[in-house]
């Protein structure tokens, strides 16, 4: 478990299937560890709905599509998914 939150702490985000293979571990493993670590709120999964900076644009439209100049180049398609450690267990 511990590897895991280290694994999430920097901020890539990574497939379930990465995550498994840096951990030298099946994606069932990783899955169960993943809900367990959200139920207790130790992390939570971040909307890629959203760029999360903070200009002024994207600013304005919180919760809906990044700006075009926070948007990467192609979109967040294949990124995986992202989750963020909370204070508590940072």
């Amino acid at each position: 478990m511990e590897e895991l939150l280290e694994l999430l702490k920097d901020g890539h985000a990574r497939t379930i299937e990465l995550l498994a293979s840096e951990l030298k571990t099946d994606t069932d493993d990783i899955k169960r560890k993943l809900e367990y670590l959200e139920q207790i709120g130790a992390i939570r999964k971040i909307s890629l709905l959203s760029c999360g900076a903070s200009c002024s644009e994207c600013a304005m439209h919180s919760g809906t599509a990044p700006c075009k100049g926070c948007l990467p180049e192609g979109g967040f398609k294949n990124m995986g998914e992202m989750w963020e450690v909370t204070k508590k267990y940072d």
